[in-house]
């Protein structure tokens, strides 16, 4: 398992499995992918492009070198079965919370959600899911089938209690949207209302996933599905600082697929998405 592997090192990520109380591992699978495959190397070009990227966050004053973190790898998948991929996902999660640490996963496409968010419901059954995204990600089924990429978020809430909250859609079906609108916090198009989540959750744990396609692909190209319209870094930057002062007990970032971008700076905004999550996390 994850927590027996030897840690990555890198300076921002100097604590083992033990001593620390966030860990960050990859889940690198994309076998739903609808359009064009490739998150499964995502975690890997994020560690290369990690060493270029201060561990001091100018927008949190905080740095990640004077935390404990640690960073575990890679999960080893069977890319023949859906189903026992996401089993292994959701059971390496429960393992990592019943030792009360807190986990930041490195997709992969956005289906890892799903197990990782299931493991979590188990341990805090009114979980809260804050979801930054192009899509919707609502289908009930697509192409026959209920578990892909796009019907992540319909599969999580139909596992909640709390609320869902959607930033950032602007691609979907005519029915995601209605269903969003009618059943999740539904915030399209940009991240406007992000501070409500602070008012409305309070001390509730909170979840947070983010597939990097929410922002414009004129910055984010190395994605799979990209998205016209989507937000700047800057202004995600100032969304996440609204997150100031929640519950995050853990998160995700999903969606990068690094041979899309040869300039590699989908992969180094990557890399400082995730210092900034690390950062609300400590």
């Amino acid at each position: 398992m994850i927590k027996n592997n030897r840690s990555f090192r890198h300076e921002g990520f100097r604590g083992t499995y033990s001593d620390s109380k966030i860990i960050v591992f990859g889940a690198p699978y994309d076998g739903t992918a609808s359009y064009r495959p490739g998150t499964r190397f995502g975690p890997s070009a994020l560690r290369v492009e990690l060493d270029g990227i201060e561990t001091y966050s100018p927008y949190q004053n905080k740095d990640l070198a004077e935390y404990l973190i640690s960073d575990s790898g890679d999960m080893p998948f069977n890319f023949g079965s859906t189903a026992s991929i996401l089993d292994s996902i959701n059971l390496e999660v429960k393992e990592i919370l019943a030792d009360n640490k807190k986990t930041v996963v490195i997709g992969g496409e956005h289906l890892v959600t799903l197990p990782i968010v299931e493991a979590y419901i188990n341990k805090y059954p009114g979980l809260h899911v804050i979801h930054l995204d192009a899509h919707a990600d609502l289908r009930d089924e697509f192409m026959g089938e209920k578990l892909s990429h796009a019907t992540v978020l319909r599969r999580v809430y139909e596992k909640m209690t709390g609320t869902l909250w959607q930033f950032g859609i602007r691609s979907g079906a005519g029915e995601e949207f209605s269903f969003g609108r009618e059943n999740t916090e539904f915030h399209p198009f940009s991240l406007e209302g992000m501070e409500k989540v602070l008012a409305a959750a309070g001390s509730d744990p909170v979840y947070l996933t983010i597939d990097i396609d929410v922002l414009d692909p004129s910055i984010v190209s190395g994605t799979g599905t990209p998205e016209a319209g989507g937000v700047t870094f800057r202004e995600l930057m100032e969304g996440l600082q609204k997150l100031e002062g929640l519950n995050i007990v853990g998160a995700d970032i999903v969606e990068l697929s690094p041979h899309y971008d040869h300039s590699g700076v989908s992969t180094a905004t990557a890399c400082k998405i995730l210092r900034e999550v690390l950062l609300l996390m400590v």
